[in-house]
């Protein structure tokens, strides 16, 4: 609440008369007769507020008091002939229908509040978030760095290697939930932020107390710290504000949207966009900490960049970029193949979770008669899918969730691309003779 309370008077909510009067007409005229309990949900402006509006709206002939219905609580309000027209031309100047906005330079002082560099991760503490995941310590104490330094990370290695899932879950280390506007005022346009796809909205009563104990105010929602991710598909316009000419609203980009949490673009190298292209779209927002938007007017206006921007890619990062872009970009973290010991608390790990019992056997057929013959990296994916169409197999010959190593070199087979694998063979007779395991 101290950090956001809620407005009482229309120049609290920092936006401008004109602003809030055709916010409130449109309502209106997309919802008919209104009370004004109704119109505090539908705006999440405050009482009072909303009394100052529709006072300058009477006093001007846009509204109309309609007397009390068994429905509604106290009077009710309409527009009238002069009120909808001002409605009409006020969507065709803004579609935007939902909760009151916030000004921009409040979402400018409420990002610093809540800046996803503010909060520092201790080792224990990075150890601590990933204790259920199999994952080398000194891979997690190259992680936890690079995310206090502010500086863009960049992961790369083989597919299957956790790249992108491990990115996802830092999400949870930058500190507590943050308020995330539905919309944004830019002088008298219209930007909306809040996308539920994205932003994952904690109930009230997991919320922190102290944050709800006044209550703050009701244009923004309470979330978790927002993780985006986009892969092959980002283009350069997904990082500029949308217009929509159809309904006449502003979208915010895909970087906006993730402010004060993680933005990870996968696949890097494999979108409709050169890599150089995409580096250069970050090089300002990355050294001024500001990014500067466009809206469909061609109006600019500047915008806290406050996001752990993380590149990941299965290619090799001299592919894609040369030395200098290399640098810029800062940290630069390898993810590989496990070791068989990890790979082994992997596989059991797997096992609890689907339910089955571990097969120290299988284990070893997996490890030696599979892997070590073709020579293929243990990589942190193959327990959990070959063991998933395993079970498949399993399902679909109607046994019990029993895997054989039958069932697992069909698996193999099916999994991997031209490789000469014959599931008719003795796996056993053969991992005897190729491999010997030392004791997991």
């Amino acid at each position: 609440a101290a950090l956001a309370p809620r407005p009482r008077t229309m120049a609290d909510t920092g936006l401008s008369r004109n602003t809030l009067e055709e916010l409130l007409v449109k309502h209106l005229y997309d919802a008919g007769v209104l009370d004004l309990q109704t119109l505090v949900k539908r705006t999440a402006l405050a009482g009072p507020v909303l009394e100052e509006i529709l006072a300058l709206l009477r006093a001007n002939q846009y509204v109309e008091v309609r007397g009390k219905s068994e429905s509604s609580v106290g009077l009710r309000y309409a527009l009238t002939d002069r009120g909808r027209a001002l409605a009409i031309e006020a969507l065709a100047r803004n579609g935007y229908l939902g909760p009151a906005p916030i000004s921009i330079g409040q979402y400018a002082a409420l990002i610093q509040e809540q800046s996803v560099h503010a909060h520092e991760i201790t080792r224990e503490q990075m150890h601590e978030a990933f204790s259920d995941i199999v994952l080398r310590d000194s891979l997690l104490d190259e992680l936890g760095p690079a995310v206090h330094s502010g500086r863009p990370i960049f992961v790369y290695g083989p597919p299957g290697t956790g790249k992108t899932y491990i990115g996802q879950r830092l999400a949870r280390l930058l500190g507590e939930p943050v308020l995330i506007p539905y919309a944004i005022a830019v002088d008298e346009s219209t930007v909306q932020i809040f996308d539920p796809i994205v932003h994952q909205p904690i109930e009230s009563s997991d919320a922190p107390s102290l944050m709800l104990q006044q209550g703050f105010d009701p244009r923004l929602v309470l979330c978790q710290r927002p993780a985006i991710v986009t892969g092959g598909e980002l283009t350069l316009d997904m990082l500029e504000v949308r217009y929509s000419k159809e309904t006449r609203i502003h979208h915010a980009p895909l970087q906006l949207k993730a402010t004060n949490g993680i933005y990870l673009i996968d696949d890097l190298g494999r979108q409709r966009v050169a890599p150089v292209d995409l580096f250069n779209r970050w090089i300002v927002p990355l050294e001024n900490r500001l990014d500067y938007l466009s809206l469909a007017s061609g109006k600019r206006f500047p915008v806290p960049f406050d996001v752990v921007l993380i590149f990941s890619t299965n290619l090799n990062p001299t592919d894609l970029a040369d030395d200098a872009f290399l640098r810029r970009i800062g940290h630069k973290i390898h993810f590989g193949p496990v070791s068989p010991q990890d790979y082994a608390a992997i596989w059991k790990q797997v096992c609890r979770e689907r339910n089955i019992p571990f097969d120290s056997e299988l284990l070893e057929y997996a490890l030696g008669d599979l892997h070590a013959r073709y020579g293929t990296p243990l990589l942190p994916c193959h327990p959990r899918d070959l063991i998933g169409m395993a079970l498949d197999q399993a399902r679909y010959e109607g046994g019990a969730d029993q895997i054989t190593t039958h069932m697992l070199a069909t698996a193999w087979k099916n999994y991997f691309v031209n490789l000469d694998v014959d599931p008719d063979t003795d796996p056993a007779a053969e991992a005897q003779a190729n491999n010997t395991l030392e004791d997991l």
